[in-house]
């Protein structure tokens, strides 16, 4: 059985389905990212992660939210049962060197005008949970975040949450939205523990702490050495070192969750698995818990 959480008013897996790999750059495909959105949902995932900005430059915008709701529409299983999350306030170029950039736009009226279109290619009335994608420098922050409760408020999404966030920035957005800010998002992982102190303020606030590249990421190299220990761990269990890095992240606090890409099924299937691991105090400690 999935182990589930609060996610706001929500209870969802701990585990969700980070969709970006399936329609940003070097993606294999519409017919391989609906099948592993499937079996994700299959295996009992119940919580979608997915940006108004997962698509590659150039090309049509938005098909990250479109093919989740293709998935779900598609799916045999309980609809109302998962949970999707969506973020707005990036888009996708291509820079002068041919690299993949994502610039930010926090101008207000514009992210009143994603989120709508992003409910509509999710093909719902109201979206889940919707987040702030990054702060736009140019915009002032709590601009930003009026805009977002603007969304709440006119029912474009029912819950709000901020992504790429400091403390500060977390202390304006629940001025702004209070307990309509439910959760925020940030990377976390064994090579990025820089955001450890948000990920501490948001136990203490109540707030859900949602890891993007839990795992580390893909698209940009890092110090492998780090994974060691848990590639230790792995061994004593007879399980994938990923399985041991979501177990260990979701052993910090009730109000964890992580959301694991994949580019295929069977990369999926394995880190939906994690939260039937349960690691020792001892595993714990080793791992830097």
């Amino acid at each position: 059985m999935a182990l589930f959480r609060n996610l706001g008013p929500f209870s969802t897996t701990a585990i969700g389905h980070g969709e970006m790999p399936l329609t940003i750059e070097n993606n294999r495909g519409h017919d391989v990212g609906i099948e592993t959105l499937h079996a994700s949902l299959d295996a009992g995932c119940r919580h979608i992660d997915t940006a108004w900005a997962y698509y590659t430059p150039g090309e049509e915008e938005q098909t990250g939210e479109k093919l989740v709701r293709e998935a779900l529409d598609t799916w045999k299983g309980p609809r109302n049962e998962v949970t999707v999350a969506t973020k707005i306030g990036l888009r996708r170029v291509w820079g002068e060197n041919g690299e993949p950039l994502w610039p930010r736009d926090g101008k207000p009226e514009h992210l009143i005008e994603y989120g709508k279109q992003s409910a509509m290619a999710l093909g719902v009335d109201t979206i889940d949970l919707l987040y702030l994608h990054r702060h736009d420098p140019e915009v002032p922050y709590n601009e930003s975040i009026e805009a977002l409760k603007q969304l709440v408020d006119e029912g474009v999404a029912r819950v709000a949450g901020v992504s790429n966030a400091s403390i500060e920035q977390i202390d304006i957005a629940r001025s702004i939205l209070g307990d309509k800010l439910v959760a925020v998002q940030n990377q976390y992982s064994p090579i990025h523990l820089e955001t450890q102190d948000t990920l501490d303020y948001c136990a203490k606030l109540g707030l859900a702490f949602v890891c993007w590249s839990p795992l580390g990421g893909y698209r940009h190299p890092y110090d492998e050495s780090k994974f060691d220990p848990f590639r230790e761990v792995a061994a004593a269990h007879g399980v994938s070192y990923q399985q041991v890095v979501l177990a260990w992240e979701l052993a910090k606090g009730d109000h964890m969750f992580v959301i694991p890409g994949a580019h295929r099924p069977e990369t999926i299937l394995d880190s939906l698995k994690a939260d039937q691991l349960e690691l020792s105090p001892e595993e714990l400690a080793k791992l830097g818990a």
